[in-house]
């Protein structure tokens, strides 16, 4: 019995010597991955347990989050480990976790998350806007997968051509600029749209009256004219200094 035993630790460490028997690490996922990924929205939770597969020793795990260790508890680490993302947050888009052995960092494992999330366009808006001033319109199109934005004036598709508008979206804000607001020309509900594949369209509102131009007070030239003025009552009463003393002189 003892001799067998023998035999058989001897090809045991034959085998792991010669390089046949080699350990490797797997990651399973709740909710199920889709091959390198895990499809999930914020406010849930994802679960990931790294496995490892043919070792015949216990083996230290670690786990990576972008390339940043993540801390581990006691009794997490071998042969089997779990990490956790509770809650899901946007920001988690994109993360990558990676679990391998610590004795070998070439046996690893990695899995992304894949965070979709709609486009928080804002609350309904109302703007009093100068005429013949500028303004800019703007709504919030952070989304994943990102979405496309059209602009509409009273329910029309905006006539982008004039030179009056001017568009951008950096993928966080999508805005409408305006220059020189006229009121039989730019009074009216604008719209931002945004068209998603996974929540459909939405929409903000924005409220546009043009009033009239105010006269503003001209502050720099008045607080300018003022020190003129006083610097010119102080040199003068400078000058005049010996004159005023001799009123309180005695005979």
């Amino acid at each position: 019995m003892r001799h067998s035993f023998r035999i058989q630790f001897i090809l045991l460490v034959l085998v792991c010597a010669c390089g046949v028997y080699s350990a490797n690490v797997t990651i399973q996922s709740d909710p199920p991955r889709n091959g390198g990924f895990v499809q999930t929205t914020p406010e849930k939770t994802v679960s990931l347990t790294c496995t490892v597969d043919n070792s015949a020793v216990a083996e230290e795990l670690q786990w990576f989050r972008n390339g940043r260790e993540v801390s581990l508890k006691d009794g997490n680490r071998l042969n089997t480990s779990h990490v956790c993302v509770n809650p899901v947050t946007r920001e988690d888009n994109g993360v990558i976790f990676t679990c391998q052995l610590r004795s070998d960092a070439t046996v690893k494992t990695s899995i992304q998350l894949d965070v979709q999330y709609p486009p928080a366009l804002g609350d309904d808006e109302e703007m009093l806007v100068e005429e013949k001033s500028d303004t800019v319109l703007s709504c919030e199109v952070r989304a994943y997968p990102p979405v496309s934005v059209v602009w509409k004036k009273d329910d029309k598709l905006l006539d982008l051509s004039s030179s009056t508008y001017r568009t951008s979206n950096n993928g966080i804000t999508a805005t409408l600029s305006i220059s020189n607001v006229k009121r039989d020309v730019h009074q009216g509900v604008y719209s931002c749209e945004a068209n998603s594949t996974i929540s459909g369209v939405t929409k903000k509102s924005i409220s546009v009256t043009v009033v009239d131009r105010k006269m503003k007070f001209p502050l720099g030239p008045t607080i300018a004219g003022v020190v003129v003025v006083l610097l010119t009552i102080v040199l003068a009463t400078i000058s005049r200094w010996e004159r005023i003393m001799k009123c309180f002189k005695k005979d």
